[in-house]
């Protein structure tokens, strides 16, 4: 008995080849580009890391605006303190207090990111391995893409998590800048950004990537590699996170008070705290940072290779 078959060799009517084309094809479809792979596996990786490291995040914000009524008569405010005042006012989700920003921003933008990144190295590089100064420049040019594109959502998650400000939801956040300061507050500290964000992502890479190349080939290939590359991540972190302190704490204090300029909250950070003053928030940005990344290049390398891709 011979099957109809639809392909090729066989003709077939036009309603049975609009009925092989399903909404599952089409996904197949759209999903065979290797940069939306990469996409796909950047935001899973992204929502995993944001969810368990915002805490971090917000001791940084309180830390480098240096609300005052978290000082309580001290003139030193470390990273315990901001802690304790947070659950004891706002209780201990308010340490979650600007997730939603946080996963607006980070979901897709470490999906832009990580989809960059595929598609700049498989343009420039395809199967060669990039050197040291090749990977700063893959690092901080994905980085511009994603930082540039989601700037107004890391605006709002900033005003969130400093608590001056009572927005009540995202878009009613993104309504009232435009209102009150006009579109183009959503774009404050956009100089301040890409000077932290992309030094950050390409000495992050280039540490990464040296480090990670110099493991044993018995270590790459075993079941300990997510680990091994976890440690090259964490070690990765710490540096760039600390080269980049200072562009942070700047990028902070322009996003909170718009009025700023980046070499007025230079000035303005220099005459009221000094030069330890580019460095508060430096310890939960770092272990933030530093667990954040780790986690989410473990996570995607892992998932690209599980789909037969290279990372």
């Amino acid at each position: 008995m011979t099957l109809l078959r639809c392909d090729l060799q066989v003709p077939c009517k036009p309603s049975q080849q609009r009925r092989t084309l399903s909404f599952s094809s089409a996904m197949e479809l759209s999903l065979a580009h290797p940069a939306v792979k990469a996409f796909v596996c950047g935001s899973f990786s992204g929502t995993c890391s944001t969810l368990l490291f915002q805490p971090l995040d917000l001791v940084k914000t309180r830390l480098q605006t240096l609300q005052s009524g978290m000082q309580a008569g001290s003139t030193r405010v470390g990273m315990m303190s901001v802690i304790l005042g947070v659950v004891r006012k706002e209780r201990l989700l308010g340490l979650w207090k600007g997730v939603s920003p946080s996963c607006i921003r980070t979901i897709p933008g470490v999906g832009i990111y990580f989809s960059s990144y595929h598609s700049l190295k498989q343009h420039f590089f395809q199967d060669n391995r990039p050197g040291a100064a090749q990977a700063v420049m893959l690092g901080g040019g994905a980085r511009t893409i994603a930082g540039v594109v989601m700037l107004p959502i890391t605006v709002i998650k900033t005003r969130f998590e400093c608590g001056r400000y009572s927005y009540v939801s995202v878009s009613g956040a993104l309504r009232s800048v435009c209102q009150s300061e006009g579109p183009a507050a959503l774009f404050s500290g956009l100089v301040a950004t890409l000077l932290r964000d992309v030094p950050f992502s390409g000495i992050y890479v280039m540490f990464y990537s040296q480090t990670k190349a110099s493991l044993p080939e018995e270590i790459r290939s075993s079941s300990s590699a997510p680990l091994a590359n976890c440690g090259c991540g964490v070690l990765a972190g710490v540096l760039a996170s600390l080269i980049t302190q200072p562009a942070d704490v700047v990028k902070t204090h322009v996003q909170v008070n718009p009025q700023l300029r980046t070499a007025e909250a230079i000035k303005y950070i220099c005459k009221e705290h000094g030069l330890q003053g580019f460095f508060r928030g430096a310890v939960p940005r770092c272990l933030r940072r530093t667990m954040m990344a780790a986690m989410a290049w473990t996570v995607y390398e892992q998932m690209m290779a599980h789909i037969g891709l290279k990372s």
